[in-house]
């Protein structure tokens, strides 16, 4: 692993992997959907999709024939803390590829056309979405969690909003990049004089940026709430969840090993007594994403509507029992061993493991992050574990996608269990 720096302060991380001759690239932007501007939310996304549209003195149609050509793989996509771009192809054509990315952020076309495309695109999404029970519910507690605020929508944004955003406001925030920061990692066969590549075509102008740092990010309510959407199907979907804390953050490594006690594997605690035991689960899981600010810890559950109440019932039960009850020092060891395998299996690419290190370094954290939690990992005792749900998983909030019948049946059990006081 070497550790350089463009000019103008951009990080470059280069790791040499053996084997096939593969280089994989990853650009992460500070700045995702939590910075899109109040009225303009879903810009990042928008700004995201076009960049691929046309960079330098390539037009959208020549830039893909360029990527094809080769056999290699282009994408940019927006999330909630950052805007990743990706490149993956064979290291012989690193030449022609490697200065894609700097062009891209720094001289992208952003032509009308491809923005008013690339808009009606993301709009035919969210109304696929709108059509999606679990997706409803997944927005419905989005909006429970975050409220309006930087967390509190899908990176694709709002009808209403993106009608809104022109040309000129994607040109001021691409006019940013980096300016929050941004980092890029390089993993496979690097050709030599990388940085040269990278430069190639800027006029050997640099791009001002800096590493990103650490800092806060967007919090949630912390607070209890309910919501329903009301859905005319024979299924219901629950989802359960509280906004917790960051990537890095004391008790958030305890909160990983729940993850994995809880959702990871057939062996796992909700699909063992949801799926199992009681025959509720159409589909059941934890998820828990990786972010700057508070992250969400989420049960999910899809169920026969017709066994809504007894669904709810041991949904809540399942999270009142990580309050009141430690997990065994057997089921800490599987977590563990689990938490190991995914950790192992993360690492099999070259494009896993920039991906891995670009999000890490990303969020301001040191390179060897993930060696550190494998190791603080073995110190946790269950008890740790049950002092990380007390604190960061006390008050969740229930939202409900189904009939209305269902939706009634649940609420009922929901005032019941004491949760939403």
């Amino acid at each position: 692993m070497k550790r350089r720096q463009l000019p103008g302060g951009c990080p470059l991380w280069l790791i040499e992997r053996p084997g096939p001759a593969i280089l994989s690239a990853k650009l992460w932007l500070r700045g995702g959907s939590s910075a899109d501007a109040p009225g303009r939310r879903g810009e990042a996304q928008l700004l995201a999709g076009v960049l691929s549209r046309g960079c330098g003195d390539l037009s959208g149609d020549a830039l893909a024939d360029l990527v094809e050509g080769c056999g290699a793989g282009l994408r940019c996509e927006a999330a909630e803390d950052g805007t990743l771009i990706s490149l993956k192809c064979a290291s012989g054509d690193a030449a022609q590829l490697l200065p894609l990315l700097l062009k891209m952020v720094n001289q992208p076309w952003l032509l009308d056309d491809q923005v008013s495309l690339e808009r009606q695109l993301n709009l035919q999404t969210l109304q696929r979405q709108r059509e999606d029970p679990f997706q409803l519910a997944h927005d419905q507690l989005r909006r429970l969690l975050y409220g309006t605020g930087p967390y509190g929508h899908d990176p694709l944004g709002l009808d209403e909003e993106l009608a809104q955003i022109g040309v000129e406001h994607l040109r001021q925030r691409a006019a940013g990049f980096g300016q929050d920061g941004a980092v890029l990692v390089l993993a496979g066969q690097i050709p030599a004089a990388v940085e040269e590549l990278l430069l190639q075509g800027l006029d050997a102008s640099s791009w001002p940026c800096r590493a990103p740092q650490r800092a806060a990010g967007p919090v949630g309510s912390g607070r209890s709430a309910f919501a329903t959407s009301n859905d005319d199907t024979e299924q219901l979907v629950l989802m359960l969840g509280a906004s917790t804390t960051p990537l890095g953050a004391e008790q958030a490594l305890a909160l990983r090993l729940l993850h994995c006690h809880l959702g990871v594997g057939m062996s796992s605690r909700l699909f063992v007594a949801l799926r199992e035991e009681h025959g509720l689960a159409y589909d059941v899981g934890v998820h828990y994403p990786a972010r700057l600010g508070d992250a969400p810890f989420v049960f999910h559950l899809s169920s026969s509507s017709d066994r809504a109440a007894e669904a709810t019932g041991e949904l809540l039960r399942e999270w009142q029992r990580l309050l009141e009850q430690p997990i065994s020092q057997e089921e800490l060891e599987l977590a563990l061993a689990k938490f190991r395998g995914q950790e192992a299996l993360g690492r099999q690419t070259s494009s896993q493991i920039a991906d891995r290190h670009a999000l890490v370094l990303g969020h301001g954290l040191p390179f060897d992050f993930a060696d550190r939690c494998l190791a603080e990992a073995a110190t946790l005792t269950p008890a740790d574990l049950q002092a990380a749900a007390q604190s960061l998983l006390a008050h969740p909030s229930l939202s409900l996608c189904g009939p209305a019948d269902a939706l009634q049946q649940a609420e009922a059990v929901w005032q019941r269990q004491g949760f939403s006081c």
